[in-house]
Parts: C-alpha cells; structure tokens; sequence
C-alpha cells in the first residue's frame, strides 16, 4: 500500500514525515538537508510507493504568504518535473514550529535537544501530516 508524504522545506534543512501503509498514523522520517532532498526522496521514493506528497505551505499570522513561500512554490514546480506521477498538494503550515516547540516541551525533552532545529523541522513535519490526515476524515 502506498503512503503520505509531507515536506516541511525549509532553506536549510527540511522535515520529512510519513504516514503507515494503512494511512492512519503520521510518523517523523528524517531531516534532510534543503540542498540533498530531490536526491534524497529519489532513493525514498526507489523503495516504498508514495501516492501523495503534502507541502506545508508557509503563511503568516493573517494568512499572507511567509517569506519562505516563493522557495516552497519552486520547489513544488521542480517537484512537479521530475515527480510528474505523484500528485503535490499543500497545507497551512502557521503555527507547526510553535506546536513543535510545546510538544517537545510536552514530552519532556531537555532544554538542549529542544534546541536542535532539524529535530523541530521532523516533528513539524509530522504534525502538517497528522492535521492533513485529521482534516481528510
């Protein structure tokens, strides 16, 4: 069975999450860094069926796009190119970095591994994967 795949890219380094075969559960893949990721989802893609890609779409506060949005456009557009089979949407992504931050805080990490950005750039990506999976139902 194939699965869900949602992008939090960023100009660094980009959250990669995914969902189970069933396309029940959102689960933190990996961050990769913003420069690897078309070669890095070539080998993703090369192992396990993806019938969908979520893009988390950047937006600020009042729901004009965020500084990084025109990146996140050309990617899908490269995307779109070399991907033609599977299909791209995106997600509002406002507030997953905030969400991100609580949950670790939440789950009781330290002050230090709160601090790692490519931890927090996973997680966010979990959580547009699990609000897009929330939303579908």
């Amino acid at each position: 069975m194939a699965r869900i795949l949602a992008i939090d890219y960023g100009k660094k380094r980009t959250g990669v999450a995914v969902t189970d075969p069933l396309k029940i559960i959102a689960g933190g893949l990996a961050t990769v860094s913003t420069s690897q990721l078309i070669n890095w989802l070539q080998t993703y893609f090369d192992k396990e069926q993806v019938e969908l890609v979520v893009v988390g779409e950047p937006r600020q506060n009042n729901g004009a796009p965020s500084e990084n949005y025109q990146r996140v456009q050309q990617f899908i557009h490269s995307f779109k190119k070399i991907f033609p089979q599977i299909p791209v949407t995106t997600y509002d992504e406002r507030f997953t970095s905030v969400i991100a931050h609580q949950t670790m805080i939440d789950g009781g990490l330290k002050k230090k591994a709160r601090q790692n950005k490519a931890l927090v750039d996973e997680i966010s990506a979990t959580i547009i994967l699990q609000d897009f999976l929330q939303q579908k139902k």
